[in-house]
């Protein structure tokens, strides 16, 4: 039985958020628990609580209702456009009806059967209703918080970073990866020095949450020196004849002046997010750009992971820049990902059994191990 190689933990993992989980589903059930146990532990009467209770629901669908009309006030404005000319369509993006309307149905039948006679007019109750709902519509009261607007966004996968990662994906990254091992056995024959370790034969992918992305890798770090590129791909793509793809080889000093070799370029896609948060137009803050960095990251490790084509043949790099003013933080954490490659690589190396009359190099050894058996790659967010 194999055995998963050991992977070490590195300390931007703890910056990728995690997806979020239903705690906060879980919290609404337990406060409901607790809201009827101490309403059951007060003894009230139930009928006069039951008239409460649905008023308050009665109170909370007129603002749903109201809240509709609102926004059907503009979007009558926008029915070729946005709804197709169809009325319908427009009342049905305002108006949740296959719910609330039968919740206000049913909750307007049992408040009038429970209504007190003795208290005030049914139409003096539902104008001070509607009062209070649309003071709160017009406070602004009813926006969801940053935190529900965060999720939304995420769950409906409409974050500008998801956009971001599909785009580099489908038109980038699918195109590139299926071939880069090919391009590296092919530089490697050519020059069989340069590429002595074959688990480092992938892209490796810089993607720094704070966007700033340099042209130039050799002004980021002095350490990181441009060697050559990479035979190049050609291919015809939108129009675009004999379109050019190529990665640039880099040399990486480590402490002892020994020379890693490897493909490294930036996630291009995060120029963009840079780009925006200095344009004012967008409306993109310092923190909006962070966010979206990261999310951008979660959402590329999980699209590359899925990808039965491109598995094996990248290498995601994350990193915040240190506030200090450190001249080598980027080589370094190449370097960790090499050797972490190059780590994962061994212990699984030393799990295998060992025939003695047989000797496989690392070419063979591939093609006999199950693509579920190969040293995974390591997931630097560990989440």
């Amino acid at each position: 039985m194999s055995q998963e190689p050991q992977q070490l933990s590195h300390p931007t993992a703890l910056l990728i958020p995690k997806a979020r989980g239903g705690r906060a589903q879980h919290a609404v059930y337990l406060l409901l628990a607790l809201c009827a146990a101490a309403l059951y532990l007060a003894g009230e009467p139930l009928v006069p609580s039951a008239r409460s209770l649905i008023s308050h629901f009665v109170a909370l669908q007129i603002g749903v209702l109201l809240k509709g009309t609102c926004y059907l006030a503009e979007e009558i404005f926008h029915l070729q456009s946005r709804h197709h000319g169809s009325f319908w369509r427009a009342l049905s993006a305002c108006f949740p009806l296959r719910w609330h309307g039968l919740m206000l149905l049913v909750c307007g039948s049992a408040y009038v059967a429970l209504l007190d006679e003795d208290g005030q007019p049914l139409g003096v109750h539902l104008g001070l209703a509607s009062l209070c709902q649309l003071l709160i519509l017009a406070l602004g009261l009813h926006k969801p918080s940053a935190v529900e607007m965060s999720e939304m966004s995420e769950r409906s996968k409409q974050n500008v970073a998801h956009g971001l990662a599909w785009s580099y994906y489908v038109g980038y990254l699918k195109i590139v990866l299926p071939r880069v091992k090919k391009l590296m056995e092919e530089f490697s024959r050519a020059n069989p020095n340069m590429l002595a370790r074959r688990e480092t034969w992938k892209l490796h992918i810089l993607v720094p949450l704070s966007c700033d992305v340099y042209d130039d890798l050799e002004k980021a770090d002095s350490n990181i020196q441009y060697l050559t590129d990479l035979p190049e791909t050609t291919l015809t793509r939108a129009g675009t004849k004999k379109r050019v793809y190529k990665h640039s080889l880099y040399a990486i000093k480590d402490e002892d002046n020994k020379l890693w070799h490897c493909a490294v370029e930036y996630a291009t896609p995060l120029q963009s997010l840079y780009a925006m948060s200095q344009d004012e137009c967008a409306a993109f803050s310092r923190e909006d750009r962070l966010e979206q960095a990261k999310l951008f990251y979660r959402t590329l490790e999980e699209i590359l992971k899925g990808s039965k084509e491109c598995a094996g043949t990248y290498r995601l790099i994350v990193y915040e820049e240190s506030g200090e003013a450190e001249t080598h933080f980027l080589s370094r954490d190449i370097l960790w990902h090499l050797r972490q490659q190059c780590h994962e690589y061994t212990v699984y190396e030393g799990n295998q059994p060992h025939n003695p009359s047989t000797t496989l190099c690392s070419t063979e050894l591939s093609l006999q191990i199950s693509e579920s058996d190969l040293p995974q790659p390591l997931r630097s967010d560990c989440f």
